[in-house]
């Protein structure tokens, strides 16, 4: 075990006592929350049922915090360890069919001297790896040729090459060698949640609860801009949803997406918006000065060079709470660098330990896309907690989360032996819903409030099937 695994796993409750108290949020709202203790739902030797239900509870309990300063009930909120973790795992159907969410090529290839993995769920991506084999682009390509392409590479030399072409490929590594690299460093500077006012602008009064309309939720009336794509924002843009705000997911039609939306697009209305042409920008402008949320997940810089950065955003909506996803931290030599969870928990170190600790020699993922989801809970709850501290305090803020550094985090919450968990059936959970992609099967979302039911709003459609414009 590595030097931040060593000491025992805690509850779910003292995890998220921690992430409330980091945040800068009053502690007698912790009373309201209720995390039942649990067995690990999953096989893996890290704590990742703590982690799923303590970021999950964090998101939920804020959301109680701003309906009650908004003159609504006073409530607990309930997240149970079993239904958080099978909410978590990406499982749907669409018209009965379980659709195929990795790329043939996409997985882990031996090279000389170790191990890579190769994301190739975009086909730019693919066929941008291909090209760097020397291998003809396009899904007819088979694995063994890209197999035997990749045996004579350093893993180290393959991940720098893929970098340098904007590609994404992790070189597996252990903690130790993890540890040791300046990206690692800077993560350790950097919190989990950070949440920075980066700006004046005077408290916004929350709008009134609404008392005389059935269904009230704690996040009504919340306008939340999203810019995401794959699954931890979409994920919190999910959450916020769940819980009342009106999210619009904003799209380029230029850009591809991951069958996953149509799960993760539940509750919003979903436009398009090309930055590159030229009213886009102006639409884009339009929409922020009306927002009191702009959720993105591009590489850091992207939106900045189009004029939306944060401090842009806060000049045009003073008071805004501009939610910033990475995949490897905001400062350091790998701030700007592509990555994806199943990236991200190899270049990390998770897939050595884990193949590690069930005795075996192929680097070995872990059982959900942990990074993903615990990021997408706590960027609602980063989201949440600004929203209430600038509702006490005025100005805008920033918050940031990266991927690598929830898997920091989730490092810290300890090993456990949980190799041998049986994973419970999913069926109980499963609820049937229309939506603009077919009859969907999904997960009911895990947290339960005792008197503002959690329900969304809209069905789940696809990109672009609203006009780009607040509802």
């Amino acid at each position: 075990m590595d030097a931040l695994a060593e000491r025992p796993p805690r509850p779910s409750i003292e995890v998220l006592e921690a992430l409330w108290r980091d945040a800068g949020l009053p502690p007698d709202a912790l009373s309201d929350a209720v995390l039942p203790a649990d067995a690990a739902v999953l096989p893996s030797s890290f704590d990742v049922t703590t982690a799923v239900q303590a970021s999950l509870g964090a998101a939920a309990l804020a959301a109680v915090q701003i309906g009650r300063a908004r003159g609504g009930p006073a409530q607990h909120v309930r997240v149970e360890a079993e239904h958080a973790v099978l909410d978590s795992l990406a499982w749907f159907t669409v018209d009965g069919q379980a659709p195929n969410l990795w790329d043939p090529l996409s997985g882990l290839y031996r090279v000389a001297d170790g191990w890579v993995r190769v994301h190739a769920n975009f086909a730019h991506h693919r066929d941008g790896v291909l090209g760097l084999l020397g291998l003809p682009a396009g899904p007819q390509t088979p694995r063994s040729a890209v197999e035997a392409g990749l045996a004579g590479w350093h893993a180290q030399a393959f991940e720098d090459a893929a970098a340098a072409a904007g590609l994404v490929v992790a070189a597996a590594r252990s903690f130790a060698a993890w540890d040791a690299h300046p990206q690692a460093a800077a993560l350790r500077a950097e919190p989990l949640v950070a949440i920075e006012r980066i700006g004046d602008a005077p408290p916004r009064p929350w709008t009134p609860w609404p008392s005389r309309r059935e269904g009230g939720r704690p996040l009504d009336g919340l306008r939340v801009l999203e810019l995401t794509r794959i699954l931890a924002g979409p994920v919190a843009g999910r959450t916020l949803a769940a819980y009342g705000a009106d999210v619009l997911l904003i799209n380029a039609p230029r850009l591809p997406n991951i069958e996953a939306i149509a799960d993760t697009s539940r509750g919003k209305c979903s436009a398009h918006i090309d930055l590159d042409t030229p009213g886009g920008p102006a639409t884009m402008a339009a929409l922020v000065r009306d927002a009191h949320v702009f959720l993105q997940g591009y590489r850091p810089g992207a939106l900045a060079a189009r004029g939306f950065a944060p401090h842009d955003l806060a000049a045009l909506s003073p008071g805004i709470v501009a939610v910033s996803l990475s995949a490897y931290g905001a400062e350091g030599p790998w701030a700007g660098r592509r990555g994806f969870d199943s990236l991200v928990q190899t270049a990390t170190g998770f897939n050595v330990a884990e193949a590690q600790a069930y005795g075996v020699d192929t680097p070995k993922a872990l059982p959900l896309q942990i990074l993903d989801y615990a990021a997408g809970y706590l960027l609602a709850f980063g989201t949440q907690a600004a929203l209430l501290r600038q509702a006490q305090e005025g100005g805008s803020w920033h918050v940031q989360v990266s991927l690598a550094g929830v898997g920091h985090w989730l490092r810290g919450l300890g090993r456990v032996d949980a190799l041998q968990a049986q994973r419970p059936p999913i069926e109980p959970y499963i609820e049937t819903v229309d939506s603009g992609f077919g009859r969907l099967q999904v997960v009911r979302h895990a947290a339960h409030f005792s008197a503002t039911p959690v329900r969304w709003r809209r069905p789940a459609m696809p990109p672009g099937s609203h006009p780009p414009r607040w509802p």
